[in-house]
Order: C-alpha cells, then sequence, then structure tokens
C-alpha cells in the first residue's frame, strides 16, 4: 500500500506541477514559513490522510503533517482534521494535489457510511464494484472498507465472476463452469451472474459458491434466497439505488454491490486555510 500511495502521489503532483508553481514561486519567499490547516467544509468521514501526507512531503521531507481526525473517523463542519506545518512553498504547490485526494476518497467513505448504515440490522453487506477511476481503485477500495464497506475483487485476478458475455461464449452456464474448474486452482470461489430464476437453478446445479442476481426485482431476490435456501452466497446487483437498500437486504440476500459507491460519490468539500508566518 505504501508503494501505491508514494507512485500515485508522485504522478498526480507531476501532473499538476508541471515545470514549476509559478504563482507560488513568485509570491512566496523561499524561507517563509506558516502553517496550513485543512478544514471540512462538510459533515462527513475521512478518508485519504496517507495519501495526503504523502503528497506534501514529497516536495518537502521536513514538513511536520499532524493528523487531527483519522480515516474511519466522522467530521463535523469546520473542523480542523489536519494541520501541516513548515515552508510555505511546498505546502501552497501540494495543496490542490493533496485536497484531490482526501475529496475524493472521503467522499467515497461518506456515501458509503450512509449507505452502510441502511444496512444495520439486516444480514446483507454492502459490497464495492470494479467501477473505479482508472489508477486509483486500491486508494478508492480502501476508502470504502473506511466508511464501513466490503471490497468485491480487486481485479481481474482475484477472483473468478462469470458473466452473461462469458456464459454466451462458452455455450451454457454448466460448460463455462466446467472449464473454469478444469483449469482455476481448486481454492478459486467460483461466481456466476444469472438474470432469472433458471438460470439461478442451473448455476447451483453446477455446484458454484456465488451467484449474483442481476437487475432482478425484489420479489424475484425473495424468490431466489427461498430456492437457494442458503446453498449459495447470493448477491444483489444492477441498479441499486439508496432508496431500495432495505428492501433489497429484506430479501435475505448476502451481499449488495453497487458501484455508485466508487464511481460517482461525490467529493467532500476539504479546503486547506494559512494561519501564520513566519
Amino acid at each position: 500500500m505504501k508503494l501505491v500511495i508514494a507512485t500515485l502521489a508522485r504522478q498526480a503532483l507531476v501532473e499538476d506541477l508541471g515545470g514549476g508553481d509559478l504563482t507560488t514561486l513568485y509570491t512566496i519567499p523561499p524561507h517563509l514559513q506558516g502553517t496550513g490547516e485543512l478544514i471540512a467544509r462538510q459533515a462527513g468521514v475521512i478518508a485519504g490522510m496517507a495519501v495526503a501526507e504523502q503528497v506534501f512531503k514529497i516536495l518537502d521531507e521536513r514538513l511536520k503533517f499532524s493528523c487531527l481526525v483519522e480515516d474511519g473517523q466522522a467530521a463535523a463542519p469546520g473542523d480542523v482534521i489536519a494541520r501541516v506545518t513548515g515552508r510555505l512553498r511546498p505546502i501552497l504547490s501540494a495543496e490542490r494535489t493533496a485536497l484531490n485526494f482526501l475529496q475524493q476518497l472521503s467522499g467515497i467513505a461518506t456515501r458509503t457510511r450512509r449507505w452502510a448504515g441502511e444496512l444495520k440490522g439486516t444480514r446483507a453487506r454492502l459490497v464495492d464494484t470494479r467501477k473505479t477511476v482508472p489508477g486509483l481503485r486500491v486508494l478508492q477500495k480502501y476508502a470504502v472498507r473506511m466508511g464501513g464497506g466490503y471490497n468485491h475483487r480487486l481485479g481481474l485476478d482475484s477472483g473468478i465472476l462469470i458473466k452473461d458475455n462469458h456464459i454466451q461464449a462458452a455455450g451454457g452456464i454448466r460448460e463455462a463452469v466446467e472449464a473454469v474448474r478444469n483449469k482455476a486452482p481448486f481454492t478459486c470461489k467460483i461466481e456466476v451472474e444469472v438474470k432469472n430464476l433458471d438460470e439461478l437453478q442451473e448455476a447451483i446445479r453446477s455446484r458454484v459458491e456465488i451467484v449474483m442476481l442481476d437487475n432482478m426485482d425484489t420479489a424475484a431476490m425473495a424468490r431466489a434466497v427461498s430456492i437457494a435456501g442458503g446453498r449459495v452466497l447470493l448477491e444483489a446487483s444492477g441498479g441499486i439505488e439508496f432508496e431500495r437498500l432495505k428492501e433489497i437486504a429484506a430479501t435475505g440476500v448476502d451481499l449488495i454491490s453497487c458501484g455508485a459507491l466508487t464511481h460517482s460519490a461525490p467529493a467532500l468539500d476539504i479546503s486547506l486555510n494559512v494561519t501564520g508566518k513566519n
């Protein structure tokens, strides 16, 4: 994780700085010291402190970064969530990049916390998907965990999920599952996507471990839970909206996966204010 954070932070700084921060270079004396306070402007769950710290310290490792609100903790409007102290040039040059990471990851954690809260008291767990910003998946999935959600596959090499196109190309669910069993390590669980109850029954007969119920209405999901009888894990997926979470959980499914946790969570409003200089 440390290597990923360092790499992404450096790439983001290269993108933003280019040949140098002209405004800061022309307005701020090189030895001017100060403190920047990172302030939450709206309520939310914080995520991404380690990335923000790394961004600042890449430009000046002597900067002192003090985290006041840990990842996974809630912040209220006006809360100072961190302070960074030292030379103002690197603080100001790193400001936008650090905030971009913090705002996006905190936005994901905030949405996840709200959505996961809807499932309290049910057996269903909220999980993410691979619908992430290219290059940022590890961080975005980390933010989901900070919000109280769970991770689905990190990538195509971390699990087997036979979807509709695989089934079509292989000639059917049974054929696709058999092909996997002949080649995959025995330690790999197999998940199959189904669109109706007939496909569910075929997947169960094929002895898969997990079945994804794709875009089914709640009545069909409830029937699927009855048919499965605990023999497989059932994952509800497709068109998941906040307003439907409770009724979906009430069907008895084990997992509810939602791409909206990562691909469209609004950024949390966080700013940096310089409070002192010398």
